[in-house]
């Protein structure tokens, strides 16, 4: 006897407009479940950068293994990063010029790829010839380049002799990219614009990140055509998310003679578990997989001259800012190179105060000047953001026709990738599952789960029997087994919900359709849903996704939510099939919202489930990138998908027959 969805879909949608009742008397875990999620995910961080430990070990024993260890770490860097775009024409241009006292500015606009249009300030010292240069990344003020702090920068490093390259990051400044047709953001600010810009471009294999790297790859092409640059003697620094930048920057473009981060170098994987990720711009998938820390991107630039900037009471841990300082030291030992390495620390907080502004400056001299004298910074006029502005209206979207956004940009790279989608799904069908295995990175052959019972449950008029599932390398599972089936069942009905198993266990109606039609029910809270769910206040608002944190950790090993959620589906699977009075009946699988991905997966995985009928959810990835400013989209997000398959071509794969789509949910404002 199989099932009537739509029946189901009422059923669904009345208990979503209701509230749970009584719901602790459905928990098969015995613990503070809502942390179960994060700390499997931080535990595979740390087995990890556990295996780096050992790899850092073996590279300071020796200069010869301290060489190789920075060659590895190079080409890992690049790997993450991906291929970089062709390099096209930068159409640079001179919009306006500012004299101040020992230096002019210039106000440049150039492009980093055809009709993505760059906004920097070009501060030039006075005199003839020559000047060695730098780079300087900003952080995620709004100002960016008008930023008071990197105007005082710019100006002391322009009065002693250096020209300066201040570049507005992508979502700040002159430089938001979703906008309304005015010109406005659509969003509350470039932490949550960066965020939501690499959700969408990890799906055709980018970030924002990478992008923010190749604007400052460009901006270092422009530089080395200023006839009053010493492209020999080019360096680059930035404060807070403009640290980030020069530390990926340092791995990455061999140009670049120094560095200079400031407030940002610390530990990627004590961050990560302290306080769990930042914004979009400083995350790209895959860092934990490729054991890299903050400080390798670094290290892959040795022994290049590196000084770290920081503060003894930022917000940035110190600790982890002080490990990596002398995970750097033993290297450059080994390199035989320890003076070329410094630590500045400041009895300051959160950026790039004055004593680290002068102490940049001295390291810039040290190695470009040779000359280690005192370097005393004095007071300059602070420019107003219109007076700094390098574009006629303030925005790159509102003063070039046809200005292309890195949100376009990703829905053209997906249109492109159609034809390797439609290579990637002529494959035969073994092939296929072996690949999108490798990607989701988790194993799919059948298992031997463990059982433990936990006890009865009785809900709404219904009995449940309580279980937890386990098998090795995945989560326990919370389910509840239906006990009030008729005799003589003939199908086994799984049901995975967003809002978790409880609210499906409240519905009387369902729970009795279930039984009097001879189904076995099985219903079962996916990792990060129902009892795993996790807790608000671990999830910054302005990310704009409930489980931020879980979603950008799991990206960061090598996975996804989307494969974990698969994993529980088909630890359930395995169990029902191990079990002889229902091994033998058809299993139709029930999802909604962000579980219905999952179960689509699961679905390629075992060819034996004989329908899944999905409720709500994305039925295509091209939706993330057609409504970018929607919440909770991470939750959905596997890296770079859109390079193999879309999700109707999984649809397409397994057939009509198959695969049930119900979006009746998502039209009446329910999204499960």
């Amino acid at each position: 006897m199989l099932t009537a969805p739509h029946f189901f879909l009422c059923c669904l949608l009345a208990c979503s407009l209701g509230t749970a009742r009584g719901q602790q008397t459905t928990n098969c875990l015995d613990w503070k479940s809502h942390v179960t999620v994060n700390t499997f995910l931080l535990q595979k961080m740390h087995a990890q950068y556990d295996q780096r430990r050992q790899e850092f070990a073996e590279a300071i024993s020796s200069g010869t293994q301290a060489q190789a260890y920075v060659r590895r770490v190079r080409e890992r860097c690049r790997l993450i990063f991906g291929a970089l775009p062709v390099r096209t024409p930068l159409h640079a241009v001179v919009t306006g010029t500012l004299q101040e006292e020992g230096f002019r500015i210039e106000k440049i606009v150039y492009e980093s790829f055809p009709r993505h249009h760059v906004t920097a300030n070009l501060y030039l010292p006075q005199g003839s010839g020559k000047f060695p240069a730098a780079l300087l990344f900003c952080g995620h003020e709004n100002e960016a380049k008008a930023t008071p702090s990197y105007q005082q920068t710019a100006s002391l490093f322009a009065r002693e002799g250096f020209v300066v390259l201040v570049i507005d990051p992508v979502s700040q400044s002159e430089r938001m990219q979703l906008t309304g047709p005015d010109g406005l953001p659509l969003t509350r600010g470039g932490t949550t614009e960066h965020t939501l810009l690499n959700e969408c471009s990890n799906l055709v294999g980018t970030s924002t990140p990478a992008d923010e790297l190749w604007d400052n790859i460009r901006g270092l092409d422009y530089l080395t055509t200023r006839k009053e640059v010493d492209t020999s003697r080019i360096g680059c620094l930035g404060n807070s998310g403009g640290g980030m930048q020069t530390i990926y920057f340092a791995g990455l473009d061999p140009r670049v003679k120094i560095f200079a981060p400031c407030s940002y170098l610390s530990s990627r994987e004590r961050t990560l578990e302290l306080s769990g990720p930042a914004d979009g711009c400083a995350q790209v998938p895959g860092e934990g997989k490729e054991h890299l820390e903050l400080n390798d991107f670094l290290i892959a630039a040795a022994p290049k001259p590196v000084l770290i900037l920081a503060g003894r009471y930022d917000f940035i841990d110190y600790t982890g800012t002080v490990r990596a300082f002398r995970e750097m030291k033993a290297i450059y030992a080994a390199l035989r190179q320890p003076q070329r390495v410094a630590l500045f620390t400041c009895d300051d907080g959160h950026g790039i105060s004055k004593p680290k502004r002068e102490a940049a400056v001295r390291w810039f001299k040290k190695w470009f000047y040779h000359e280690p004298g005192a370097v005393h910074e004095k007071a300059s006029a602070i420019l107003d953001t219109r007076q700094l502005q390098c574009t006629q209206s303030g925005q790159v979207a509102t003063s070039f026709a046809g200005e292309c956004s890195i949100l376009q940009r990703d829905l053209a790279r997906a249109d492109t990738l159609t034809a390797e989608r439609t290579k990637f799904m002529r494959q035969d069908p073994a092939t296929i599952r072996r690949r999108v295995a490798t990607l989701l990175s988790i194993p799919v052959t059948p298992m031997a789960v463990q059982v433990e019972y936990r006890g009865m449950a009785d809900r709404a008029g219904s009995r449940f029997q309580k279980l937890i599932l386990r098998k090795p390398g995945n989560i326990p599972l919370p389910v509840l087994k239906l006990q009030d089936t008729v005799p003589g069942e003939d199908t086994v009905s799984i049901w995975v919900d967003a809002k978790g198993k409880a609210l499906l266990a409240d519905s009387s109606t369902l729970m009795h359709f279930e039984a009097v039609h001879h189904h076995a029910v099985f219903l079962c809270d996916l990792s990060g849903t129902g009892e795993t769910a996790d807790e608000p206040a671990f999830n910054d608002k302005k990310y704009d996704n409930d489980e931020y944190r879980n979603a950008v950790l799991a990206l960061h090993i090598g996975t996804s939510m989307v494969a974990v959620r698969t994993s529980d589906i088909l630890t359930l699977v395995d169990y029902i099939r191990s079990l002889p009075q229902y091994n033998h009946l058809p299993v139709i699988l029930n999802a909604t919202g962000i579980t219905t991905i999952p179960a689509l997966h699961a679905a390629l995985f075992r060819p034996d489930i004989y329908r899944v009928n999905l409720f709500g959810g994305l039925t295509s990835y091209r939706t993330i990138l057609n409504n970018a400013v929607q919440k909770n989209w991470y939750s959905d997000v596997i890296n770079g998908v859109l390079q193999y398959y879309d999700l109707p071509d999984l649809r397409k794969m397994l057939g009509k027959e198959k695969v049930r789509e119900y979006s009746d949910l998502v039209s009446q404002g329910s999204k499960l």
